[in-house]
């Protein structure tokens, strides 16, 4: 069997979810449209700067003489390594990005009366 090919991609499929529930909580608050697009773009525009950031690049040299089992150990040991952490990490910058959303939208409001 092959590889699967998931449409959309569990991060558009995040970003739709996050979408809908920020619209769902803004418009159950009394925001008005305005607010609410702002605040949609505010968060598809953060979680874009958080997605492109987690997509880690790097080499590793390996020394000579490694065989093609030690090489794929390697890899896939680096391989879950880089995974776990980026889980770790994409759990607390979500907090963030929610956090940094909301006081965008409160400066907004702020600027709106004003």
């Amino acid at each position: 069997m092959g590889e699967i090919l998931e449409f959309p991609s569990q991060q558009a499929q995040g970003l739709a979810y996050l979408d809908r529930q920020l619209r769902s909580m803004l418009e159950a608050r009394g925001a008005d449209q305005v607010l609410i697009d702002f605040a949609a773009g505010q968060l598809t525009q953060t979680y874009a700067e958080l997605a492109e950031s987690e997509q880690y690049s790097f080499n590793v040299e390996l020394p000579a003489g490694i065989d093609e089992a030690e090489r794929d150990q390697l890899h896939r040991q680096i391989t879950e390594g880089l995974e776990g952490i980026r889980r770790e990490n994409h759990a607390l910058m979500l907090k963030l990005v929610a956090q940094l959303v909301l006081a965008e939208v409160k400066l907004f409001q702020q600027q709106r009366r004003d």
